[in-house]
């Protein structure tokens, strides 16, 4: 890394760390991969090739951009899906997700293709080698790369705090509680998750009528009241007039609801 990295360079390494660890337990490999930072200049050869890649934009509590390149060889079941009826993009996502679960609350979109390249150019991304073992040799398998953007430097933040620094804090008040009066009648998603698991491709195009899927959650255990993906809440599930519905039981503030 170069002295144009802005000071807190050593936090945000750390970040971009746990991003890819993040990321690399929660790809849909068939083995596990492991990631490598690249501390010299990086070989173009090595995030070249054949491969399934996916980029993303992430804007929260921190901002940042991402992509994951990976080999078909480790994509297993994943690599033969035809491309008509499940994209790579949703494949990887949750990947991603997992990425910039680290990185505090916030809302990652999907960033076209062409847009990884600019990522590996930038001397600010920190860039890993997923490495892997196949036939019996590790080897690189992909690789992911994640560019932090110092909120105090983002222009769109600095336009924000430049408009905030000449309103008087009154005026300020008033006008955020305007802002968000407009939002009351808006409607976003409530989902109650009972539990998880991770399967393979294979073992979902098997399901029948009558499988039986266990979820990572044991019985009476409480569900997850998540809004717009966003957990908030847990409870437990109730019967009402044969509908099914969720008491709540705890309220969840922000930091526990990042996971």
């Amino acid at each position: 890394m170069t002295d144009t990295m802005p000071k807190s360079t050593g936090a945000m390494t750390a970040q971009a760390s746990a991003a890819a660890q993040a990321l690399a337990a929660a790809l849909p490999v068939s083995t596990p991969v492991t990631p490598q930072p690249v501390a010299t200049a990086h070989d173009d050869a090595i995030f070249s090739g054949a491969g399934h890649l996916a980029a993303g934009s992430f804007v929260g509590q921190a901002n940042a951009d991402l992509a994951v390149h990976l080999d078909p060889s480790v994509l297993g079941d994943s690599a033969a899906l035809d491309p008509t009826l499940v994209a790579i993009d949703d494949v990887l996502r949750p990947a991603l997700e997992a990425a910039v679960g680290v990185l505090g609350n916030g809302v990652l979109s999907n960033a076209p293709a062409d847009s990884a390249q600019a990522l590996l150019d930038d001397e600010r991304s920190a860039l890993f080698i997923l490495q892997a073992n196949i036939d019996g040799q590790t080897r690189a398998a992909g690789w992911f790369a994640v560019r932090l953007r110092d909120a105090a430097q983002d222009p769109a933040s600095a336009v924000v705090q430049a408009v905030r620094a000449s309103m008087p804090a009154d005026s300020e008040d008033a006008g955020v509680a305007a802002r968000l009066n407009r939002l009351n009648n808006v409607q976003m998603g409530l989902t109650v998750e009972i539990g998880r698991t991770r399967v393979s491709v294979r073992d979902v195009l098997a399901l029948e009528p009558g499988a039986v899927i266990e979820l990572d959650r044991n019985a009476g255990a409480p569900a997850d009241v998540r809004l717009n993906g966003r957990l908030i809440a847990q409870g437990e599930v109730v019967v009402m007039d044969q509908d099914y519905g969720v008491r709540i039981t705890r309220i969840l503030d922000a930091a526990e609801g990042i996971s």
